[in-house]
């Protein structure tokens, strides 16, 4: 392999981290309560019902799910998606087949959003100088370019 792919590689390695962190970055200034929240508040657009853990022995059965995780029961014919959780609400929330797609289309929304503004934030400033930076005239920069 020659050094010039080699170091493109590195940069494009180096380019993934950058993006995964930056990504873990803009969801690390909600609070993970606020997560939570934010995924109940859908989950209830979506359809879902709320069942509070209001008495012992319901309290007692929700601290052996696992927590903020979906699951599935069936019930004879029909599929029911359980989602619980202890912290927030004290609560699970139960839906349906419809409810569960419903929200999973809107996870899908959501993210393709994100990524659409992640897009929509790269900098397009013409004036910004890239060859300070070791990035030089038609992006062939430290690469060589062409590569790609």
């Amino acid at each position: 392999m020659s050094m010039g792919i080699k170091r493109a590689l590195g940069h494009l390695h180096t380019g993934g981290a950058l993006l995964l962190v930056a990504s873990i970055g803009l969801t690390a200034c909600e609070s993970v309560r606020d997560q939570i929240t934010d995924k109940e508040n859908s989950l209830a657009a979506a359809g879902f019902v709320v069942r509070p853990a209001n008495d012992p022995e319901r309290q007692a059965m929700l601290q052996k799910l696992p927590p903020n995780r979906f699951l599935q029961k069936s019930f004879g014919d029909h599929m029911l998606y359980i989602y619980s959780d202890p912290k927030v609400c004290n609560c699970l929330y139960v839906g349906n087949q419809a409810a569960y797609g419903r929200y999973m289309s809107y996870v899908q929304a959501q993210n393709l959003a994100d990524q659409q503004q992640m897009t929509a934030d790269m900098y397009q400033d013409a004036s910004w100088n890239w060859g300070m930076w070791g990035w030089g005239g038609g992006w062939g920069g430290p690469w060589g370019g062409g590569w790609w």
